[in-house]
């Protein structure tokens, strides 16, 4: 989900703050900052917090900025602490009963862990949790805070939060699950102060003979969930928006069931296809200081990085090219980078000593082009030293990462794989290319060749009844898991015999012998792309 582009309604200032950074303030500054008590002898405080919440926390926050409030200690709310009676403690946690309990069982009787609490919870407690705390006279005058945060959800970026899906039918754990996911995607406009009309898809049968489905009915009912959770903040939160300032479009998969399937060109995207990521930590090899082995290295793909926010969506090719530039620009412009990148090196006889690994070679070039080293051009140097070593490897890192996803997109065939997923969505191709690439790419990997049976199903559902399905399937040699994949992408759109005739706005099947009516339609107006690959759109952006 994407935050709103505009601050008319934002009540953290009059500048424009993205969804990362409010996010960030009302965690760092909202919640720990105000942690305060008068007569504390000491400004460090204990942080505790869930399996759930530190994900929220680690999300927007790094360990640097929650240490800058005061924070100390960082303890899991689960696990035995050791007692710390002269200090303060900040929970953020879900007011589920098991960390009320918990809670109070820190605070209560004549020893607790802490001096004073101050009690944030992510989402609403219940008037019963409420009423539970309140019984044990013993933590009242220990509590210096109570409050709701509101706050239930993963800042992935300025513009996106991740949170659950529902995957169970007509249970109590599936209404459980859109109960949870009410109630988060509700804290999102919490904090952004916003209050949405909420329009949701609703179900797709308009045939009264044809039985209406729990998964048909989620879009309806998450949105009826998610207004009734948006009233109750509109009717108790402080500043909270008391008429609709934008909108919130629920919808479910089959709306464009294509979209997460086919192989996506940016940069973005082929990182976290095919780098074996998590989230968005990205581990690669650096050279040793020491001289020893390449070291591995924990790095974040995030918002703290400069060079990852400006090529993020940009199609690969395109990202590959602009490092380049920024890497020949950088050795051309920085004085130290450009004496390192031509020099000669010479053996380095001193390799525990980092000044003399870092200055011998920049020495060593100007001895051997005849120049002098004067003061000013030593000094010039140093300075540069710490910008270049920074930014180079900012820059270097990425330029391992692009290297290494265009050397895994020439391994893997991705470039005629693409052209054909490509051609199957804008009706060029059917199910005689399927067959040839099956045919003759049989060293296809079982991930690709999924993918590429999945865009067809959703295109063509009907290839895959019968005979014609079964033959298919001999011809993939995929295991019978990724073909129920496949028979499930065939029935999400709901387009098979018994009901070509619908009239859904949102059909994705179209003749193989009609090429102009194909999945996506080139954009009206839509300059040429630059680069190939790069047509292909989601049907929401």
């Amino acid at each position: 989900m994407s935050s709103s582009d505009s601050d008319s309604s934002s009540s953290y200032g009059g500048d424009y703050k993205n969804f990362w950074q409010i996010t960030r303030e009302r965690l760092l500054h909202e919640m720990l900052r105000s942690a305060k008590a008068g007569n504390s002898k000491s400004n460090w405080k204990v942080l505790i917090m869930d399996k759930f919440t530190v994900k929220i926390m680690s999300s927007s926050c790094k360990r640097s900025d929650i240490a800058q409030e005061g924070v100390s200690l960082e303890e899991d709310i689960n696990r035995r602490r050791q007692p710390l009676p002269s200090m303060n403690a900040i929970y953020f946690i879900q007011p589920t009963k098991e960390n009320v309990i918990m809670f109070l069982s820190d605070m209560s009787g004549k020893s607790p862990l802490y001096r004073k609490a101050f009690v944030f919870f992510s989402s609403p407690i219940s008037r019963e949790l409420v009423s539970h705390i309140k019984k044990d006279s013993s933590v009242l005058t220990r509590i210096g805070a109570l409050s709701e945060m509101n706050l239930e959800y993963f800042a992935i970026d300025s513009q996106s939060f991740r949170g659950t899906f529902v995957d169970e039918e007509d249970t109590r754990k599936g209404h459980a699950c859109l109960n949870v996911m009410a109630s988060r995607i509700a804290t999102v406009f919490a904090s952004l102060r916003e209050f949405p009309f909420v329009r949701y898809r609703a179900a797709k049968s308009l045939d009264v003979t044809t039985m209406t489905t729990f998964r048909d009915l989620i879009p309806t009912k998450l949105a009826a969930r998610v207004w009734d959770c948006l009233i109750q903040y509109k009717q108790k939160t402080e500043h909270f928006p008391q008429t609709e300032t934008c909108e919130l479009l629920i919808l479910d998969r089959s709306i464009d069931q294509i979209a997460p399937i086919i192989h996506e060109w940016t940069y973005d995207a082929m990182c976290h296809d095919h780098l074996n990521m998590e989230g968005n930590k990205y581990v690669h090899e650096v050279l040793s200081k020491a001289g020893g082995p390449p070291e591995k290295k924990d790095v974040l793909l995030e918002g703290h990085d400069p060079v990852w926010l400006e090529l993020r969506h940009a199609h690969i090719a395109d990202a590959s090219e602009r490092l380049h530039k920024k890497m020949t620009n950088f050795v051309s412009k920085n004085k130290a980078a450009k004496i390192q990148h031509g020099s000669r090196l010479m053996k380095i006889l001193y390799p525990s000593k980092l000044l003399t690994i870092v200055m011998m070679p920049l020495v060593t070039q100007c001895i051997l082009d005849g120049g002098e080293l004067s003061t000013r051009d030593l000094q010039q140097m140093v300075q540069a030293l710490p910008q270049y070593s920074e930014q180079i490897d900012k820059l270097s890192l990425h330029v391992e990462i692009a290297e290494k996803i265009n050397r895994i997109i020439t391994e893997l065939g991705l470039r005629e794989l693409g052209q054909l997923e490509h051609d199957l969505v804008f009706g060029d191709a059917g199910m005689t290319d399927v067959i040839k690439f099956l045919t003759t790419k049989e060293d296809a990997t079982r991930e690709n060749k999924l993918r590429l049976l999945m865009i067809l199903a959703a295109i063509y559902p009907e290839k895959f009844e019968g005979e014609k399905g079964q033959n298919i399937v001999k011809l993939a040699r995929l295991p019978q898991d990724d073909m129920n994949a496949v028979n499930n992408m065939r029935l999400l759109g709901g387009a098979s015999e018994t009901n070509k005739s619908s009239t859904s706005a949102f059909s994705l099947k179209f003749d193989i012998h009609e090429k102009k009516c194909a999945a996506r339609k080139d954009r009206t107006g839509a300059e040429e792309t630059t680069w190939q690959l790069s047509r292909f759109y989601p049907m929401i952006l």
